[in-house]
C-alpha cells in the first residue's frame, strides 16, 4: 500500500445539476480544481489519481438508451456514442478546470482503456496510470461506455474503474465527494452514519437506499457495497464518502484533515 496514494471522486451530483440535463457547475468545478491545486503544492509527495461523476450529462443518455444492460441493435449503438459523447463532454469541463487551476491532469478514457465481462470489468490498460504517476502527473477517470463481450456494451461507473485500480495500485484512501454529509440513515434529513463495516452493513442497507435523480450505476446502496466489498479486498484501504460543497472540504482531505462523513473499512 502507498501512503503518499489517494483516489479522489468529484461526485456528479456535486459537479453538476442533476435535476437539469447536461448541467455543470463551473464555479463549483472551478473551485475544486483550486483545492486540488493548493493539496498538491502543501503536500509535494501527494499521488492522486482523479475521477468523476456524470451526473446530468451520461446519466440520462444512458437511461435513455439502456446501455448500462446491453448495446446490439443499430440504435442502442447510436445511444452507445451519444452517452460517451455526453461523458466525454463534461470530462472537458472537469479537465479545462482542472489545468485552469495548473494541476498537471491526463485523461485516462475508460471508453478507450476498459474491457468489460457481462457488466464487470474485465480488464484495464494499467499503464498510462502507472507512467502518469511515475512522473507526478494526475490520472483522471471517469463514468463512461465501455465494450463487454457477453452485452456488446455497458456503462462503467467511476467507482467500478477506482475498485479495478485499487487492487493494482494499493492506495491508503479513496475520497468520494458529493452533496452528502455522507452515508445517511434517511434520505435527505437522516443522521449521519459515522463508519461502515462488514458488521453493520446488514442492519444499515435500508438507510442507504433512495435517490432524487436518475443514476444508472446503481445509487448510494451499490455503491457503498461496492466500496465495502473494495475495502475488504484491500488490507488497511479506507474510504470516505463526504461533502465537497463546503469551501475547503476537498483540500482537507487531500491533506489527512477531513472532519466528518462517512468512513467504510473492512475493521472497525
Amino acid at each position: 500500500m502507498s501512503h503518499s496514494l489517494l483516489f479522489l471522486k468529484l461526485g456528479g451530483s456535486l459537479i453538476t445539476d442533476k435535476s437539469r440535463e447536461q448541467t455543470a457547475l463551473p464555479g463549483v468545478l472551478a473551485r475544486l480544481a483550486v483545492e486540488v491545486a493548493e493539496a498538491l503544492a502543501a503536500r509535494p509527495a501527494l499521488q492522486l489519481v482523479l475521477g468523476h461523476g456524470s451526473g446530468s450529462f451520461g446519466h440520462a443518455e444512458a437511461q435513455r438508451y439502456g446501455t448500462r444492460y446491453g448495446v446490439r441493435t443499430a440504435e442502442q449503438w447510436l445511444g452507445y456514442a451519444a452517452v460517451a459523447q455526453a461523458a466525454a463532454r463534461l470530462n472537458r469541463l472537469v479537465f479545462d478546470a482542472l489545468r485552469e487551476a495548473d494541476v498537471p491532469v491526463i485523461n485516462v478514457p475508460p471508453s478507450a482503456s476498459v474491457v468489460c465481462h457481462d457488466g464487470a470489468i474485465a480488464e484495464m490498460a494499467l499503464g498510462p496510470v502507472e507512467a502518469g504517476l511515475a512522473h507526478g502527473l494526475v490520472p483522471l477517470v471517469w463514468g463512461d461506455v465501455a465494450l463487454d463481450d457477453v452485452r456488446g456494451g455497458t456503462i462503467v461507473s467511476t467507482e467500478e474503474v477506482f475498485r479495478f485500480l485499487a487492487l493494482r495500485f494499493r492506495p491508503a484512501e479513496i475520497l468520494l465527494a458529493g452533496i452528502e454529509r455522507g452515508v445517511l440513515t434517511g434520505w435527505p434529513d437522516g443522521q449521519l452514519i459515522p463508519l461502515i463495516t462488514p458488521g453493520n452493513i446488514e442492519a444499515l442497507r435500508p438507510a442507504l437506499r433512495g435517490s432524487n435523480a436518475a443514476d444508472v450505476t446503481g445509487g448510494m446502496e451499490s455503491k457503498v457495497l461496492q466500496m465495502l466489498a473494495e475495502a475488504q479486498a484491500t488490507p488497511g484501504l479506507s474510504i470516505r464518502i463526504f461533502s465537497g460543497t463546503e469551501p475547503g472540504a476537498v483540500k482537507a482531505a487531500l491533506l489527512g484533515k477531513a472532519e466528518g462523513g462517512t468512513v467504510i473499512r473492512a475493521e472497525g
